[in-house]
């Protein structure tokens, strides 16, 4: 007969070799950052101030309006600066380039004046990505350049939408998990295929790296990047939502568009 001594020692290595084997029975969620972020073992900063988005030719509007919306709010209770970034000081037109985007010829498409060129290479501590027509403009190279340079300095980088397509283009992606919209899940996905696209995802952080869903899945992004990033992030999340009427979803997880263009799995 084993000694009580003996079954309580052996009950005890059991139990821990499989808590080492498999830590979501303990209730340990295995961490979604990348093994190649950099940095991963120092907390990443706090509020952060200057915020850029990037604008290239077709950009889609609410890619960079609904975040760019929550974070002017955010600017009412601490100090931000907003770093709109182009090629040049030129209006940014968001009319797509392709006529065969456009097959009625319509002028419904806004133009964005910028406040730096990608040449004065202004600090920033997070950029966003916008996507929309632009993730398909075969023109981008002045883009996939600037991103490549600035992306180790940035303290965050978010895409939104498809402009995780540009993203991925310019390699910034490469080893990460990040999403896109699952409309366009196809053809922007094929653009990085160093990156671990992940599907079902509202949104995915993992590290500095930050990627939305389609469009306006990019204010619930923001909304929970404020959450975490800022001091009072909760009740800032609360008094913004409600200002705007938004109902903030906050499982990162929710996302129906993915069974519904029949996206499988992945990451």
């Amino acid at each position: 007969m084993i000694s009580t001594t003996l079954s309580t020692r052996l009950f005890t290595k059991a139990l821990a070799l499989l808590l080492l084997i498999t830590p979501t029975l303990a209730g340990v969620i295995p961490s979604t950052r990348s093994a190649s972020t950099p940095g991963d073992d120092e907390p990443l900063p706090r509020n952060p101030r200057r915020i850029g988005f990037l604008l290239p030719r077709s950009f889609d509007v609410i890619d960079v309006f609904g975040p760019l919306d929550i974070l002017q709010a955010v600017s009412r209770k601490t100090h931000l600066e907003l770093v709109l970034l182009a090629r040049t000081l030129d209006p940014v037109d968001t009319a797509p380039v392709s006529a065969g985007m456009n097959p009625f010829n319509s002028t419904f498409f806004p133009r964005i004046v910028p406040t730096h060129t990608y040449a004065d290479k202004p600090q920033l501590d997070v950029l966003f990505v916008p996507g929309g027509a632009a993730a398909r403009n075969p023109d981008l190279e002045p883009e996939f350049e600037y991103l490549r340079e600035v992306f180790p300095e940035l303290q965050y980088f978010v895409t939104i939408c498809t402009g995780a397509g540009i993203a991925a283009q310019a390699g910034v992606l490469d080893g990460h998990r990040a999403t896109t919209n699952k409309a366009a899940w196809t053809s922007m996905t094929p653009k990085g295929p160093n990156v671990k696209w992940v599907s079902p995802a509202r949104w995915v952080e993992d590290g500095k790296v930050w990627s939305s869903s389609g469009v306006t899945a990019g204010m619930d992004l923001t909304f929970e990047f404020v959450r975490q990033k800022y001091d009072d992030g909760e009740n800032l999340v609360k008094t913004i939502s409600g200002s705007i009427e938004h109902t903030v979803i906050t499982d990162w997880r929710d996302d129906p568009w993915a069974a519904y263009y029949n996206v499988p799995v992945t990451n």
